[in-house]
């Protein structure tokens, strides 16, 4: 794809997100985009945020589950950049108008203590490189009208990043097994789904280790400090003014967050 679409695709993403109105289907528009050429547009509208003034601050794991590989008909996972300006506390109520079309997924958020960068990340040093875990919400939000997304979307669309809200407290991964971590996954008081970290790629850390062997191929490291949101434990669910979501994950934690109009 030459540089000129690359740009002219990526406008059209970011103007959706700022009009709060979708677009079609990049796939609809240019059936021949590639893989390459999606990462391509994420990364331009990142570089436009960065100018901007906003700080990366760490990426997210995304097609982490069975169902949705099987669903984009994909068989690995796609990644996006997690920007300063996505981060939210869980005491503050989320407000619906920053979003398009929202849904929310219940996930492990890793902070790192040290460098990781490929090729050969394993699971044992995702964990040593692991300062702690925290419950976390990510907000997934899609720049596509109705969610009709392929891979090359959803990956252009940064992965569809919308927001990520963090628990209260680290927790150290000394006697933890993320692979059989629980989840009790509540909208509004009651129990909507249940799940074990197996659900993220068989441990929530081989997700990681993925990130940073796929991130190897660009010379790019996963730095000390940023948070990698490893992936959902349980299919996602729309989001409406006044739902109030909590997750709970057993020696962790839990967050809640509540949405207002």
């Amino acid at each position: 794809m030459e540089r000129e679409t690359i740009i002219k695709l990526a406008a059209l993403l970011k103007e959706a997100a700022e009009t709060k109105s979708p677009t079609k289907a990049l796939t609809e528009l240019y059936p021949k985009i590639t893989i390459e050429d999606a990462y391509k547009i994420q990364y331009e509208n990142i570089q436009s945020a960065v100018l901007a003034g906003r700080q990366i601050v760490g990426k997210k794991i995304g097609l982490t589950s069975k169902a949705m590989q099987n669903m984009l008909g994909v068989g690995s996972p796609d990644y996006g950049v997690l920007t300063d300006d996505m981060i939210l506390d869980e005491e503050t109520p989320v407000s619906l108008d920053g979003f398009l079309q929202p849904k929310i997924e219940a996930e492990l958020a890793f902070i790192l203590k040290e460098d990781l960068k490929g090729p050969g990340v394993t699971l044992s040093r995702v964990l040593q490189a692991t300062e702690g875990v925290m419950a976390s919400f990510e907000i997934i939000d899609s720049r596509i009208e109705n969610w009709k997304i392929k891979l090359p979307d959803t990956i252009a669309d940064n992965a569809s990043s919308g927001a990520i809200v963090l628990g209260s407290k680290i927790a150290s991964l000394e006697n933890l097994d993320l692979k059989y971590t629980g989840l009790v996954f509540e909208k509004n008081g009651e129990i909507v789904d249940t799940a074990a970290g197996a659900a993220v790629l068989g441990h929530p850390a081989y997700a990681v280790a993925w990130l940073a062997n796929e991130l190897a191929k660009y010379d790019i490291t996963l730095k000390k400090g940023e948070i990698i949101l490893a992936g959902a434990f349980t299919k996602a669910l729309e989001a409406k003014a006044g739902d109030i979501f909590e997750a709970t994950f057993d020696g962790i934690g839990k967050v809640r967050v509540k949405f207002t109009a």
